[in-house]
């Protein structure tokens, strides 16, 4: 018996695969732009959005490692990215926020996507937004759950049955860190209360 989808099921799996497909490339596009790796880009986008965040937060945020946060919020910043402040309710912890530049480029960036996007939604009525909406909504909510337990997984580690052993690409920890003694930086903010 074929336990392949098929109907809705299929079509669900089509959709999500192509939808999934179109956002990565559009966010490699985006990072190209701006002259970032996707894994800048994708941190920078996330500082925007839940920041200022101390390095702790970006850890738990990114799944990256401290030594990983740290090699990216020093490239972010050598860019001019972001900037790099005491935090407020907390001096003994440093938070990174977005540098108004950055926001303009992001704004930039994200302009004729927002404006599309925007003109699509206008065809719609109210009930069909609040549909669309539900829908989008759950699946955030289902692609954050299944990131978590994809990132909470062993790799299997095993080749695909009659394929000859290909080099990997480096992990996003492996792109991210540049320097592994970088990690004490953020370990001892983390170890000081910096992870949130």
């Amino acid at each position: 018996m074929d336990d392949a989808p098929s109907g809705p099921d299929a079509a669900g799996d089509d959709l999500g695969q192509r939808l999934s497909t179109a956002v990565v490339l559009f966010h490699e596009a985006v990072g190209r732009r701006l002259g970032l790796r996707a894994l800048d880009h994708r941190a920078l986008t996330l500082i925007e959005r839940e920041g200022p965040l101390a390095a702790g937060s970006l850890v738990e945020l990114t799944g990256l490692t401290p030594g990983g946060v740290t090699g990216l919020l020093d490239r972010l910043g050598a860019l001019g990215y972001i900037t790099r402040e005491t935090d407020p309710t907390d001096r003994r912890r440093v938070v990174v926020a977005v540098h108004p530049r950055a926001r303009a480029a992001l704004a930039d960036a994200f302009g004729g996507l927002g404006r599309a996007m925007a003109g699509l939604m206008a065809g719609y009525d109210d009930a069909e937004l609040a549909a669309i909406t539900e829908y989008v909504t759950g699946t955030i909510d289902i692609l954050h759950a299944e990131t978590r337990r994809l990132s909470a997984e062993k790799p299997t580690g095993e080749e695909p049955a009659g394929e000859e052993s290909v080099e990997e690409d480096p992990t996003e920890d492996e792109l991210a860190e540049e320097d592994p003694a970088q990690e004490d930086s953020v370990e001892e903010e983390v170890g000081r209360g910096g992870a949130g």
